[in-house]
Order: structure tokens, then sequence, then C-alpha cells
């Protein structure tokens, strides 16, 4: 190995161990949260799958969907967890730290090998700190920013952060084998293999790696500068084994999500709408990643797009417009664009699968180029500076830092318990579906008029925005008040229920409340409705 090589091996080591700790250090504040009631019921807490690791629950894993996926890794580290920790939230909190904290350093690792074109410019004289100093920033810009910290903190998203560790391997690796390929040095082949089986490994912990083929070709022309007209072919013909296994999971992926009717239909949700949102969460992707306030774990889907939708779009067609047209000039800006854009196509609303318009989760993969490419950035600027103007840079570089981890820091308290969760959501955004699950968990504690009164907000929201599954708002109303003991308003809140959709259930549950008041012959005509219907207050599908 050559002077220069070993000097940013050296380097990135250090750098990637600082970023990994450093990590770790904002995130362990993670340990003091519970699991919430948005997912985590159904992927952990009431999950009967995890409960037993053993031959039967990995053939069942690898071989079946849940919830419309087939993740068998994600669902293998649940079952580890549980084993190992039962319902105890700290030890899933523990694991998904830990491997951020990894993803972290491989970050630093990936930057190292994507960077060391410029490392002489950076790495000598007065400037000897400068290159390991941008590898640990771009570790840091990525796992301490804001953005992150939904898929540390939050138990249902390990697939995140199990994902990043074999995509980021996996791009690594490859990085590794063009390097070995390029030098005629020995190990290119085992560099292969063990990128494309990691890529398979992320795969199985998430699917929306299926995109990293693309991204391989796009770094292959930029900054690796081995794609060229006379070797598009050979360097595709690279890359088919990868393509070959992103196929057949986007295809099983789709089959899988259709069987279990989670995806939203072309025929509810148009072509247009859904190219219409794509450009708008692009842009709020880009705002939240330079402007990362007013971040929260949910944003839902207008019913109707308001004109700040059709604007971001534009501007996004415009910026995507000015990266193609000025590629000869600007490389690295368009193949950071690409790098950005690619891991997102798969949850940017052309398979939408649920309410939310976007998520700062989605954002894992999608920041590494960002954050690489503005370290980049920065460090050519220092490195151009002279005196106070390299001052400055130096300057907002680590205010930078600062702020990213003192926000994070912050955001991570709001995971605490359902509670703190969705008073933030309602502080930033006071949505209906908030203030309903805010009341779960209040109920779920036995405080029942405050579960009452956030129903009653839900309710107000529910009823403005036409709502349709109102009802059961209604409904879970009159049991909150049935338990507090107040029946007058039960009654009350299950009639609105019964006018609205006569479910049996209602009928029983108000029998009890007018029983309760000593208004027996009403009571006995509720329970001659509900009939064998004595059953708890469930959610009803309109």
């Amino acid at each position: 190995m050559d002077k220069p090589n070993q000097y940013a091996t050296h380097a990135a080591g250090i750098a990637a161990a600082w970023a990994a700790l450093i990590c770790l250090a904002v995130y362990l504040r993670a340990l003091g949260c519970d699991f919430i009631n948005f997912d985590d019921p159904y992927y952990v807490i009431d999950n009967p799958g995890i409960r037993i690791l053993d031959w039967q629950f990995i053939r069942e894993a690898f071989t079946t969907s849940y919830l419309g996926w087939w993740m068998p890794l994600t669902w293998a580290s649940f079952a580890i967890d549980y084993y190992f920790w039962g319902l105890d939230p700290h030890g899933y909190h523990l694991t998904n730290i830990l491997l951020h904290a990894l993803n972290a350093g491989l970050v630093v690792l990936v930057a190292d090998r994507l960077l060391r074109r410029w490392q002489g410019e950076w790495s000598g004289g007065r400037t000897s700190f400068l290159y390991p100093a941008v590898l640990l920033l771009a570790g840091l810009l990525w796992g301490i920013h804001p953005l992150r910290v939904e898929s540390v903190a939050w138990v249902t998203e390990r697939k995140d952060v199990l994902n990043g560790v074999f995509a980021l391997g996996s791009i690594f690796s490859y990085l590794c084998y063009a390097d070995r390929k390029d030098n005629g040095r020995m190990g290119a082949r085992s560099a292969y293999a063990v990128s494309l089986a990691l890529f398979l490994l992320s795969l199985m912990a998430k699917p929306v790696s299926v995109v990293i083929p693309a991204m391989l070709l796009v770094l292959e022309w930029y900054p690796l500068g081995r794609l060229s007209r006379e070797n598009v072919v050979k360097r595709v013909a690279e890359k088919l084994p990868f393509f070959a296994l992103a196929l057949a999971v986007v295809a099983a992926t789709i089959t899988l999500a259709s069987g279990e009717s989670i995806l939203v239909s072309f025929h509810v949700f148009p072509l247009y709408k859904r190219i219409i949102l794509a450009g708008s969460s692009l842009f709020a992707y880009l705002r939240m990643t330079v402007f990362p306030v007013g971040l929260v774990n949910l944003y839902l889907l207008p019913r109707v797009f308001p004109a700040s939708y059709y604007l971001a779009a534009l501007l996004i067609l415009a910026l995507t417009c000015f990266c193609f047209f000025s590629w000869k000039r600007r490389p690295g800006l368009l193949a950071a664009w690409l790098l950005f854009v690619l891991p997102l196509l798969p949850v940017l609303g052309f398979l939408q699968n649920g309410s939310q318009a976007y998520a700062d989760r989605f954002t894992y993969l999608p920041g590494v180029a960002l954050s690489i490419g503005g370290a980049g950035l920065l460090g050519g600027m220092v490195s151009r500076c002279r005196g106070r103007s390299r001052q400055l840079v130096v300057a907002l570089a680590v205010a930078a830092i600062i702020l990213c981890g003192a926000v994070s820091f912050h955001l991570i308290g709001a995971w605490k318990n359902s509670e703190t969760l969705w008073s933030r959501v309602i502080t930033v955004e006071p949505i209906g579906r908030a203030f309903y699950l805010r009341a779960d968990y209040r109920q779920q504690k036995g405080r029942y008029l405050e579960a009452a009164a956030d129903l009653a907000d839900s309710i107000a929201i529910g009823e403005r925005d036409g709502f349709p599954g109102v009802f059961n708002l209604h409904a879970l109303r009159g049991d909150a008040f049935n338990r507090a003991g107040r029946y007058g308003d039960a009654v009350r809140e299950f009639t609105a229920a019964i006018n609205l959709k006569p479910v049996p259930e209602y009928f029983y549950h108000r029998g009890t409340a007018l029983m309760a008041l000593g208004r027996g012959e009403e009571a006995a005509a509720d329970f001659s409705e509900a009939g064998d219907a004595t059953g708890p207050i469930a959610w009803e599908v309109n």
C-alpha cells in the first residue's frame, strides 16, 4: 500500500471510531424511552411470532410475510431481543443505538473511499488535520442529524438501522472491490462477493435498498471515474447479480403488499397526485436537512393538496433540470442529487402504502450522500481559504455539529413514551390522530377524563375534515366516560356513535351506562339490540 493510502486508511479508522463513539454518546438518552403505541404493538408487544426463537420461527420468517413485508432479518433481530430482554424496551433501544453507532462509522469509511482523490490537498503541511476532520464531519453530519432520531429512538424502525449496517457495508465493500481491481491488488473477487452478500442481507432487513445497484453505477461515474461510454456495458454487467436480486425482491414485495391490501390503489390516489407528492416530499426532505425544525413522527397526507405542494414540486423539477444541464461543469452536484433521490424512490408515493406524506425515517440512506458531499465541500473551502475566512468556515462546521447534536438530544426526549411523543406532535401540528393516540395512552394509564378531553379534540378535527371514522372516536370517548363513572356523558357519546354507525357493541356499552343510571327499560332495549356482542370497544373499519 502506498503512503497516501496508508495515511487515508489510518485517518479513516480513527475518524470512524470517533464518529461511532460520539453518536453513541448522543443517543444513549434513548435508553430511557419506552415502547410507543404506534406500530410497536404490531412489531413487538403483540407480535407472537417473535416469542419463540427456534427453527420453526426461522423457517416462517424466511418463507412468509408479516404486515405485508418480507423482512426476515428484522423479525429475527426482534426475536433475539425478546429472548434476552422479554418486553423490556431498554434492550431493544440499546440494539438500535449500537447499530446506528456502527453505521456512523461505516459512513466515515464510505466517505474515505469516495474522497481519497482530494486527500493530497487536505493532508499536507498546515492542514494535516483536515482529511480526518472531513471524514469525521461526514459521519457526524449524518449520524447525529435530527432526521436520524426517528430511526434510532423508535423501536419499530429497527429495520432502518439494521438495513443500514448491510447496505453501507455493501457499498463500502464494492468500493474496496473497485479500488483493488483497478490497481491490480489481491482480494478484488472476495470484496465483490462480500458486497453482493451484504446487499442480499440488506434486502432481508428492509427492501428499500433495492436501489443500491443504480447507486453503484452513479458512484462508478462520479467520483470514481470508472464509467464511460466505452465501458458502460461492462460496468452494467458487473452489477447484473445486484440487479437480479433487487428485481426479485421488488416483485415479491409488491406481490405481498398487494395481497395484504396495504398499497393505496391508483383509483383512490391517481398518478398525477403521486408525482406532485413526490416533488413536494423531496422539497420537504431538503428543507428538513438544511433547516431541521418542526420535525415530528407523522406528516399526514392532506385530502386536498395545498398550493405549496405544487410550488414545491415545480422547484424540485427546476433543481433537477439544473443538475442535469450542468453535469459537465458540476458532476459532483448531479451525483449527489441522484444518490439522494434514488434511495427515496421506493417511498416517494409511487407505491403509497399509508396515510403519511413523508417521514423523517425515509432519509436514513439518502442522507449519506448529502452528508459526505457537504463535508467534502466544506473541506475544499477550508483548503482554499486563508486566515479569518478559514477560521469562519471551521467555526460554521463546528457550530453545525453542535447544533445537530443538541437538537437531536432534545428530540430523543419526545420519544420517552406515547404521551410525550404525541404531545410534541400536537404542539407542532395538532392533528386528530395525535389526540386520539395520546388519549389511548392516557386511557391505558387510567386517566380517563384526560383521555376523554383528547378524544373531544380528535372528534372536532375529524368532523371538520370530514373523517368518516369519527363514530369510533365517539364510542371510545363513551368508553372513557363509562370507566370514569360519568355515565350520562357516556350515554351521550354512545348515542352519537350509534347514530353514525349502529355497531352492536355500542348498544351493549350504552346499556351498561343506562343501567348504572337506573334506566333499566332503556338498558334492556340496548342489550336486546346488542345480542351476544358484549366485547370491548374496538376500532371499526368504515
